[in-house]
């Protein structure tokens, strides 16, 4: 069989494309989609013709979709999908069943896995639940039958005749070890700059998936939201954590460093989780001479850590801290104080390791106007690396979703997509939506335009392109 993998066009004019791997933002600076590249290496290890179409980079119009769809022989599509990216994918998916009348659909991500039921409009259509390669995999192999009988797939949805099917839900994987390396190779001359490092070539890459933590408005990477999704439906909880080994992660390094990669954005939702882990990581790291970044909670922050950060050249570890405020962090469950975060803070720099902070606004409904103000300015007072500000968006299957639903916080009732970078569709009783939106502008125009900010990162760009690539995100970011 013949696989195309497909990142639709934008279908509203004027709109940023979705990012894929991240879940919850329009794109500022794009991203590899190592998730879905991870599946497309897995199609071609089972022999099968594997295609890489991105419409958004650089960008195209439905319009080219189409045309060539009309010129393309591939028998299943495959799309990653994500609530940011529905306005994009629905129309995207209707174009294919009606352009390619005899090809199959593969939907994996985030969004088919919670809103399964707008997707299921056809039989040809397949999506994957959860965690995606072991059901993929067996997808194909009942595909190849003369009768497919797909009963048995766990993780598959899919139309029956008239009926629905929601398969039983596959447990996910505790090692990965086995799979292959993602596909970097279908990008083709693709360039991917990010900002934070300020180096490349660059990449992305994943050591383990999920996160134990427990904060009510959490949406991780894509690829974790999908596989807790998922997992909740059946088991009312999070899924295990998974991880790579150290030698699996040295052989990715290995073969990036041989391809000419020199920087590196771990898409982990935590990349720390003990030292002696983290110390083989750094050494692979500091071995092949990468740039490299960061997730962590604060709580992982210990001396010993920071040290091997800082010997392995690590160019920031980003913290989610969210606020200040302790009754905040505590509402959100966020299992740590304001202290824990100067504390963590302190020990980064005391080290000579970037640190980048994520504040996240409106998290709960103990937010106001003054707790939004005290956080921006302790955490401008700060000095870090830099300072990342968005607003909470209330994401279905997330315990935020579910009080903000019970309450009436939600505008209109229900939930609609939103960019976190920009825009708020929670009101609470002493805060709106629009004071979100204009405390977010006010905090991001000040901030990034300070001449502390400026002299912090003018310097430390190693070439013009990844400066003017910087140039470029922060454009986006604050005006769209």
């Amino acid at each position: 069989m013949k696989f195309c993998f497909i990142i639709p066009p934008v279908a509203t004019p004027g709109h940023r494309p979705a990012e894929r791997s991240a879940g919850c933002t329009r794109v500022v600076y794009p991203m590899p989609n190592i998730y879905e590249l991870t599946v497309a290496a897995l199609v071609e290890q089972l022999g099968h013709g594997v295609e890489y179409h991105n419409f958004t980079l650089p960008e195209r119009t439905p319009d080219d979709l189409r045309r060539f769809l009309a010129g393309n022989d591939a028998d299943v599509y495959c799309i990653w999908g994500v609530n940011l990216s529905m306005e994009d994918d629905l129309p995207a998916i209707s174009d294919i069943l009606r352009i390619r009348r005899n090809a199959r659909i593969l939907l994996m991500g985030p969004a088919p896995t919670f809103f399964r039921e707008r997707f299921m409009t056809d039989p040809r259509i397949f999506i994957v639940r959860g965690e995606p390669e072991a059901t993929v995999r067996e997808w194909i192999s009942r595909t190849m039958d003369a009768e497919p009988d797909y009963s048995d797939v766990k993780g598959l949805s899919y139309l029956k005749g008239n009926n629905k099917v929601h398969n039983t839900s596959r447990e996910p994987s505790r090692e990965f070890d086995t799979l292959p390396f993602p596909a970097r190779h279908l990008l083709g001359q693709t360039e991917y700059h990010n900002p934070k490092l300020k180096m490349g070539p660059y990449t992305t890459m994943l050591t383990s998936r999920n996160c134990p933590y427990r904060c009510i408005y959490c949406v991780p990477s894509s690829l974790t939201f999908a596989r807790e999704l998922d997992h909740r439906d059946n088991h009312g909880c999070k899924p295990p954590i998974s991880y790579r080994s150290a030698e699996s992660v040295e052989a990715e390094l290995k073969m990036l460093h041989e391809q000419g990669y020199r920087a590196i954005g771990f898409v982990d939702d935590n990349f720390i989780w003990n030292t002696e882990r983290t110390a083989a990581l750094c050494a692979a790291l500091r071995k092949y001479g990468f740039r490299w970044g960061c997730q962590a909670r604060v709580d992982a922050i210990t001396e010993p850590v920071a040290k091997v950060l800082s010997e392995s050249n690590c160019g920031y570890v980003d913290l989610g801290v969210e606020s200040f405020n302790d009754e905040i962090l505590k509402y959100v469950k966020k299992g740590f104080t304001s202290a824990d975060i100067y504390r963590a803070i302190d020990i980064l720099q005391k080290y000579n390791v970037p640190v980048k902070l994520n504040i996240l606004i409106g998290t709960c409904p103990l937010e106001t106007r003054d707790t939004i103000r005290d956080t921006v300015r302790k955490a401008k007072r700060l000095k870090v690396d830099q300072v990342m500000i968005n607003i909470v968006s209330p994401f279905p299957g997330t315990e935020l979703y579910r009080l903000a639903k019970a309450n009436g916080w939600i505008e209109g009732g229900e939930y609609r997509p939103t960019d976190v970078q920009r825009e708020s569709i929670l009101n609470y009783p002493g805060l709106s939506a629009r004071d979100m939106e204009k405390a977010l502008f006010r905090a991001n125009l000040g901030y990034f335009f300070s001449p502390a900010f400026i002299r912090r990162q003018i310097t430390r760009f190693s070439s013009f392109k990844e400066f003017t690539a910087a140039c470029k995100a922060l454009k986006i970011k604050l005006f769209g």
